[in-house]
């Protein structure tokens, strides 16, 4: 499954009770940044897909960019500036 969002959002990786991925939730809202949310305990598949992107770590939020690339609990700043570049 191909979880690369469209350009200009970005596809976060996520659970209920992540305290970290709430805020930047919250920060992306306040600046109009789109993003599609896939929580990693209720899809199959994607918890394996976060370890392999966090050297086998199932670390959220994990921020997956339309150019491929991924960030590890991102700021809204960074995401705000990868999504400018």
């Amino acid at each position: 499954m191909d979880f690369t969002p469209e350009s200009g959002t970005i596809t976060m990786f996520s659970t209920t009770w992540c305290g970290y991925c709430n805020r930047l939730k919250k920060q992306l809202d306040a600046k109009g940044i789109g993003y599609k949310e896939i929580n990693i305990e209720e899809v199959e598949g994607t918890a394996a897909l976060v370890e392999q992107l966090n050297g086998g770590n199932q670390t959220v939020p994990t921020v997956l960019f339309p150019d491929g690339t991924a960030a590890t609990n991102p700021s809204a700043a960074e995401v705000e500036a990868r999504l400018a570049a």
